[in-house]
């Protein structure tokens, strides 16, 4: 009981920290409250750094805010089975979603971004993705490949 009760003071103590090292957050009203949610709810595969493990669990450190960038990439974020199953109310899994874009992936946030909402959600929880999910995110990530090699040769022949 107390190893329980020291970890979530700790939890609590590292999560105040960090929203104070992060600054204005849109779509994150209490990123204290994000930062909880993420321990309990994602860390223990994503990993403390959003690393992920290299045969189960995609690495969102620099990473995840890029599939905002591919047509059907913002909502193949809110379906996936870890998101849209995760037992938290929409407008709180909407503030984790932001969070987890912003904390991990700073540099992809499209400028523009709107913040995932309590109805965005909820709309998109309804159809979460199931056996389908790994050859979607297969195809959102050659996707971006693909795009992100077309604008390194159309940035290249500016260069010329």
């Amino acid at each position: 009981m107390r190893l329980t009760a020291a970890l979530a003071i700790l939890a609590i103590g590292t999560a105040a920290a960090a929203a104070a090292t992060t600054g204005a957050m849109p779509g994150v009203p209490d990123p204290r409250r994000a930062h909880i949610n993420w321990i309990v709810k994602c860390q223990g595969c994503h990993r403390p750094d959003g690393g992920g493990t290299p045969t189960s669990t995609p690495p969102l450190a620099g990473q995840v805010s890029r599939l905002l960038a591919v047509p059907g990439g913002r909502e193949f974020l809110g379906r996936v089975p870890g998101v849209a199953t995760t037992p938290l109310p929409d407008d709180q899994l909407a503030e984790l979603l932001n969070w987890t874009l912003i904390r991990f992936d700073p540099d992809h946030v499209p400028a523009g971004f709107q913040p995932y909402t309590r109805e965005e959600i909820r709309k998109l929880r309804e159809k979460p993705l199931r056996i389908e999910r790994a050859a979607l995110r297969a195809d959102l990530v050659a996707k971006l490949a693909a795009g992100e090699r077309a604008h390194d040769a159309t940035r290249h022949e500016g260069e010329k």
